[in-house]
């Protein structure tokens, strides 16, 4: 079985007009573009009256070496996402507005082929590899997972920034 080390957690909140159609397919074409592929786990809505609530589950793998593999998960959580009519330069525009709640995690996975789990001996050998011989290559991919995270969110809050001032 893969070694997975998380690195990460936090989440973005949001309250107020965006466009959610718009936002989801911007977050998938960010990772697409980032040459990750993308899997929902999740995708349910429930509504009440004229809102609804949407669950969303993403976990986006990105093979970089034979070794090393990177995880990225979104969970999103709309609350009370309703259609609403906005002015914008003498246009009214159709866009939504709720509470957008989106958590991030990531994962650092070593071995996600489970190359070396056949024999005990293997599994020992991997964690002497690890620990000692690739671990400033793990402290290099580390960083590297974290910094396409932090431009992921910063691209979320941004769009989120950008189109609830609109």
């Amino acid at each position: 079985m893969a070694e997975k080390d998380t690195l990460f957690k936090g989440k973005i909140k949001q309250a107020g007009v965006a466009d959610f159609k718009d936002f989801y397919s911007f977050a998938y074409d960010w990772l697409s573009n980032e040459e990750y592929t993308v899997n929902e786990k999740v995708y349910s809505e429930k509504v009440a009256g004229d809102a609804k609530d949407i669950d969303v589950s993403w976990e986006a793998k990105k093979k970089v070496s034979d070794y090393f593999a990177f995880i990225i998960k979104i969970d999103w959580k709309i609350l009370g996402l309703k259609s609403i009519e906005v002015q914008r330069e003498s246009k009214k525009i159709k866009t939504n507005s709720g509470v957008f709640e989106l958590k991030f995690s990531a994962v650092l996975v070593k071995d996600y082929e489970s190359r070396w789990e056949d024999r005990p001996a293997w599994k020992f050998l991997r964690g002497v590899y690890d620990k000692y011989i690739i671990r400033s290559r793990i402290d290099q991919y580390e960083g590297k997972l974290m910094g396409e995270l932090d431009e992921l969110m910063a691209q979320c809050k941004a769009y989120l920034a950008i189109e609830g001032k609109r």
